[in-house]
């Protein structure tokens, strides 16, 4: 029963009535009433507090079509009590039946309201049983208390109420309230907590978030006041873009809504209240940061229905959308309702991520079906994904339009660099952030396709871009797997392209590039090649560094030289003119510098000779060149002297343009096209011992053109000029034999019209009184090598038959020296050559006969009466070359007179010192002496034989001994021991000296 003194607008009493008489006709009723109320507080809205009294702050200002305000204060130390007052249309008549009913909203007829079920506020019951609301328009107050003592009065309900332990249904029995809001509030909800809920609802103020202002869209504000400290929640803006302010921090939070209209059919199986609310309402939202770019919400989110449901959401947004929901208004019920709902949710999702700022974090939003939680989360994500891989939301690099995922490409292994050189070429590129490896998943979840490096070099192919384009592609490239770059186009500098990098020359530093196309090389473009990083590429995708003298090596060059001449004579089709290609050659010659020495090929090149034809450049001579001087006029062409003005001259002279003598080189000498190769080559073969195998020839070198000198003093110094490589011996299988150069000049009259082997060097020497001595100077005498000894001379077979014949010139002398071995070192060197005998032959220093003999035995020189030929120790090989008798042969004594007449035994004085001293084996003891020893008269000093005859002079025994030992070098020692035997000691260390 309500106070008299308080007044009762809402008619509460007769409310009371008709409830108490109800649960008095049935108490079965009352029955029913307690357990869906406590169902409702232990179930569905156990702890939904705070956000049904925020849903209903909202409503009532949506209905006054006023901003919204809720202040949440907990007051009371001992007494504690939640006070929330809230600004918009106060209580009226409805709104405290609906309170008073079960499931009996007055918000039936406001399909715009929040709430919709009209059981929403049992949720205070958690935390009290004595809730009031004040308004300004009056206020209603319930009890457990109160509602116990009244049916405690009812006999059939004291019993029920007994067999419940005292539990009643508190919301069913309003009464009068006295009391008014808050000042600018129009309502306020007083209630005092029971024992023990104040840390609970503490932790439910603080754990308030400004979030919960999304899906009430008529409260701006939301003032929490706990233990003295103030809090404001609050919301501004509009969608799409809204800002929350939770006490100091203020996040912005972009919002996309979709509403519609269900159709009659679709609710034809929901609650009849249900029916009437057809319009809905659907909002995704998710935080932006100050750039508008999203910011995922962490953690596990839930579908707010409007109000949290317990329906997980796999999604980091948040979806606020009407679902039907179960009678525990925690999870959302199947059926045609809700699959309008969540296709119209990927709608607006997708609507909002293509507004949203094309930032890779986009791809964070991308449902994952493997991830999804329920039912309708499945779904949801599902729909969303739907919708996503055929909506436009996707930023296409390098433009402002975006592509659906459908469409979309991402490149693998992209870089900012690569898909920077990509754009305009490869359709529908992601840009480089989209292509991370946290982004793999969801890209893989909207089928956006993944293309490699290969598929992007398939694109370029036959692309036209401008040299610098294709550098910083080459760049961006660097690092990629070989394998796929293979058929990478690169532009040439003749404006080809070459389809791939394998070959194509890098030009480098210093290459006449502008100059070079009549040669046809592939020649990448410059500017396409410049940066490091595209060289580097290149060159790994077997481009070759094209500095002068890698590309004067191109294969393509040497066509087109050795062709040059052809293709001028016959007019070949598609030939560069040969102005320009020998500008060409002779631009790369000259970059090449050294490089281009001893290049044999370069001497076809076609230019232009005097007459106005063309002819191969080795065989043209450059205008006032010494060359030209010192050559039979007419014998070779001459370059144009007006083309020789303007051509660089070192380029001419490595193109093989003769200001000097040619040098050419080849491995096999028979190919040398010289005067007198194979003359040259006979000789030098004939330097190899007799029955040697062929050698193996080193590259061997030659001069050209010797044979049309006239000028040999200037030909010489021109000659000398050469490199030194050129007048080099040639190694036959370790014999060195002269060089060509210096054969064919050794063997032509060159020197004052001698020739240099007949000379020989200046000063004394062996050949003094043989041979003149070359007037010629040092650095050619070195060059040239006339012969200084007899071993010179004799070296090969042409110069040793020259010395047979200066040997009988009576008008020349000889050396003792020489003259002691000369016939026998010419015995040695004309082996098995068939020789004419000389004439005279040398007996004397100073002195030729007709008339001589070869002495091969040394006793029998006294008996010879003709001239001696020394033989050098070989006798037989010297009679044979001179065609002389030996002395054996024509001294046919047997021995000197009569055996055993006049001859006595001695004993050698000083024998064994003398075998001592000279390192000899045992010597005789004694010898025969026979003092008047002769041959038909004449005297004799020694005879060999058994015993050896000697005269006894120290001279005899001296020779005796030393044929006898074999060591004929020591008669003159023999002779000096036995003419002085008391001095042997003497002699020994006079020997010592010479040791």
């Amino acid at each position: 029963m309500g106070s008299p003194l308080v007044a009762d607008p809402f008619g509460t009493a007769e409310l009371r009535r008709r409830v108490l008489a109800a649960w008095t006709d049935s108490p079965a009723r009352f029955r029913e009433d307690a357990n869906a109320e406590e169902d409702l507080v232990r179930g569905g809205y156990r702890d939904r507090l705070l956000v049904e009294l925020a849903q209903n702050a909202a409503d009532a200002a949506r209905r006054a079509g006023t901003p919204g305000r809720l202040r949440l204060e907990l007051t009371g130390g001992g007494e504690p009590v939640l006070r929330a007052a809230n600004t918009g249309a106060p209580l009226d008549a409805a709104g405290v039946q609906g309170l008073a009913s079960l499931r009996a909203s007055a918000k039936r007829d406001d399909p715009a309201s929040v709430g919709r079920f009209g059981v929403g506020f049992a949720a205070v019951l958690a935390v009290t049983d004595e809730p009031a609301v004040l308004s300004r328009t009056g206020g209603v107050r319930f009890s457990a208390a109160r509602t116990r003592a009244a049916v405690a009065g009812v006999p059939d309900l004291a019993a029920e109420l007994a067999s419940r332990d005292g539990a009643v249904p508190v919301l069913r029995l309003p009464e009068p309230a006295d009391g008014a809001p808050p000042e600018r509030f129009d309502t306020e909800v007083v209630l005092p907590l029971l024992p023990g809920t104040r840390d609970d609802v503490a932790a439910a103020l603080t754990g308030l978030r400004a979030e919960l202002l999304l899906a009430l869209p008529g409260l701006e504000r939301i003032e929490v006041v706990l233990d003295g400290s103030r809090r404001v929640l609050a919301r501004a803006g509009a969608p799409p873009l809204l800002r929350l302010t939770d006490g100091d921090v203020v996040t912005r939070w972009a919002v996309a809504t979709g509403t519609g209209e269900l159709s009659a059919e679709l609710l034809a199986g929901r609650p009849v209240e249900e029916r009437a609310r057809r319009a809905w309402t659907l909002t995704w939202a998710v935080p932006v940061d100050d750039d508008g770019v999203p910011v995922p919400l962490p953690g596990r989110q839930v579908v707010h229905a409007p109000t949290p449901s317990d329906e997980p959401l796999s999604l980091p947004l948040r979806l606020i959308a009407p679902f039907p929901l179960a009678a525990d208004r925690r999870h959302v019920l199947p059926g045609p309702v809700t699959d309008v709902l969540v296709a119209a949710a990927a709608d607006v999702l997708a609507a909002l991520l293509a507004e949203l700022p094309p930032d890779p974090v986009l791809l964070a939003l991308v449902p994952r079906l493997r991830l999804a939680g329920a039912d309708l989360d499945a779904a949801v994500c599902a729909a969303v994904l739907d919708r996503l891989r055929v909506t436009a939301w996707l930023p296409e690099a390098g433009e402002d339009a975006r592509i659906p995922p459908s469409r979309a490409v991402v490149l693998a292994d992209a870089s900012p660099e690569r898909i920077a050189a990509l754009i305009g070429v490869l359709p529908d590129l992601l840009p480089h952030a989209w292509s991370s490896r946290s982004g793999e998943a969801a890209r893989a979840a909207l089928g956006v396709r993944r293309t490699g490096i290969a598929e992007a070099v398939e694109a370029v192919r036959g692309v036209d871009r401008p040299p610098g384009w294709w550098a910083r592609l080459y760049a961006a490239l660097d690092g990629a797997d070989r394998e796929e770059l293979g058929a990478l186009p690169v532009p040439l500098a003749d404006g080809r392209t070459a389809h791939g990098p394998a070959g194509v020359l890098l030009p480098g530093e210093g290459l006449p590039v502008a100059r070079l196309s009549p040669l046809g090389l592939r020649l990448a473009d410059p500017e396409a090649v410049a940066p490091p990083a595209a060289r580097r590429l290149l060159e790994r995708l077997a481009a070759r560094p094209a500095t002068p003298a890698a590309v004067l090596a191109d294969p393509a060059v040497r066509v087109a030289v050795e062709g040059s001449l052809e293709a001028v004579e016959d007019v070949v089709a598609g030939a560069p003119d040969p102005a320009d290609l020998a500008d060409a050659v002779l631009a790369l010659v000259a970059a090449a510098g050294p490089a281009a020495e001893g290049v044999p090929w370069l001497a076809e090149l076609a230019l232009p000779d005097a007459d106005g034809g063309w002819a191969p450049a080795g065989e043209l001579l450059l205008p006032g060149s010494g060359l030209a001087d010192v050559l039979e006029p007419g014998s070779l062409g001459a370059l144009d002297a007006a083309f020789a003005a303007t051509a660089d001259a070192g380029a001419l002279r490595r193109v093989g343009v003769l200001g000097t003598f040619a040098v050419a080189s080849a491995e096999d000498p028979e190919e040398l096209d010289v005067d007198g190769a194979d003359d040259w080559i006979d000789t030098a073969l004939d330097r190899l011992p007799a029955g040697a195998p062929p050698p193996a020839w080193p590259v061997v070198t030659a001069v050209r053109d010797l044979e049309l000198v006239t000028d040999w003093p200037a030909a010489l110094r021109l000659l000398a000029a050469l490199p030194t490589g050129t007048w080099d011996d040639v190694a036959l299988d370790g014999v060195a034999v002269p060089g060509y150069l210096r054969w064919w000049l050794s063997t032509r009259p060159v020197l004052d019209g001698q020739r240099p082997d007949r000379l020989r060097r200046p000063g004394p020497g062996p050949l003094q009184g043989l041979y003149e001595p070359a007037d010629v100077a040092p650095r050619l005498l070195d060059l040239l090598r006339p012969p200084a000894t007899v071993a010179d001379v004799v070296a090969d077979v042409d110069g040793a038959l020259h010395l047979l014949e200066r040997l009988g010139d009576g008008t020349r002398t000889v050396r003792w020296s020489v003259l002691r071995t000369v016939y026998a070192q010419l015995a040695r060197a004309l082996d098995g050559v068939d020789v004419e005998p000389p004439q005279r032959v040398r007996v004397a220093p100073d002195r030729v006969s007709a008339d001589a003999v070869v002495l091969d035995q040394p006793w029998l020189q006294p008996l010879v009466r003709t001239d001696v030929v020394p033989a050098g120790g070989l006798a037989v090989a010297v009679a044979d070359l001179l065609d002389l008798p030996l002395a054996s042969e024509v001294v046919r004594a047997s021995g000197p007179g009569v055996p055993g007449a006049a001859r006595r035994w001695v004993e050698l004085p000083g024998a064994d010192l003398a075998a001592a001293r000279l390192d000899l084996d045992e010597l005789p003891g004694e010898v025969a002496v026979d003092e008047c020893l002769a041959v038909g008269g004449t005297p004799l000093r020694w005879w060999p034989g058994e015993p050896d005859l000697v005269d006894g002079s120290p001279d005899s025994l001296g020779r005796a001994l030393a044929w006898r030992t074999g060591r004929w070098e020591l008669r003159q020692a023999l002779a000096e021991v036995f003419a002085h035997p008391d001095r042997a000691s003497d002699l020994a260390a006079e020997d010592s000296i010479e040791d």
